[in-house]
């Protein structure tokens, strides 16, 4: 939970061949690994969550209801599974770009669901396990709201633990999912 809140404020970026493109983290959900039912470490290790039981700071990229790419960043250390779920974020650079895979309504809402974070960013499976602290794919520190800036609540989109309170954003920000903070 801990990496959960401190990712909000922080810059997700990622350098493709047609450009940078980056955004500020304002909604994040913690899943906490075998012990939460939500989590796709819930049953064990499998091809798809491995990356989950790997070290801090990775990529876990996994496809979502046949149509989705969504982007977590592994949380605990190897061969205990915990990740945060990047939901939503503020686009700073490469609009044009994302705009161009699909999304054409107001700037504010271009990365306001993770699977609109996966189809701006181009995300694949291909991305499944890449190291935030080197490469093209990272996170830069940014500037993290203060306490009193952050909504936490119960999670979304998901039918298990929903009562759990692991989502966090950032008040005010016209970016955060449709269920808002």
């Amino acid at each position: 939970m801990v990496l959960a809140r401190d990712l909000l404020g922080r810059i997700l970026f990622y350098r493709t061949a047609e450009g940078l493109l980056a955004g500020r983290i304002v909604e994040t959900e913690a899943y906490t690994g075998e012990a939460d039912p939500a989590s796709h470490a819930f049953r064990g290790r499998s091809a798809r969550n491995a990356v989950m039981f790997g070290p801090a700071g990775h990529a876990y990229v996994y496809f979502s209801y046949g149509m989705h790419y969504c982007l977590n960043v592994v949380a605990d250390q190897p061969r205990m599974a915990g990740a945060v779920l990047l939901r939503a974020l503020e686009p700073l650079a490469g609009i044009d770009v994302m705009r161009s895979r699909g999304d054409h309504g107001p700037e504010a809402r271009l990365l306001s669901g993770p699977g609109k974070i996966g189809r701006a960013f181009g995300l694949t499976l291909q991305d499944n396990g890449r190291d935030f602290t080197r490469g093209s794919l990272g996170i830069a520190a940014g500037t993290p709201p203060g306490h009193r800036q952050i909504a936490i609540s119960r999670r979304i989109g998901i039918a298990r633990a929903v009562e759990l309170p692991y989502r966090f954003a950032v008040i005010g920000s016209r970016s955060v999912s449709a269920k808002g903070a």
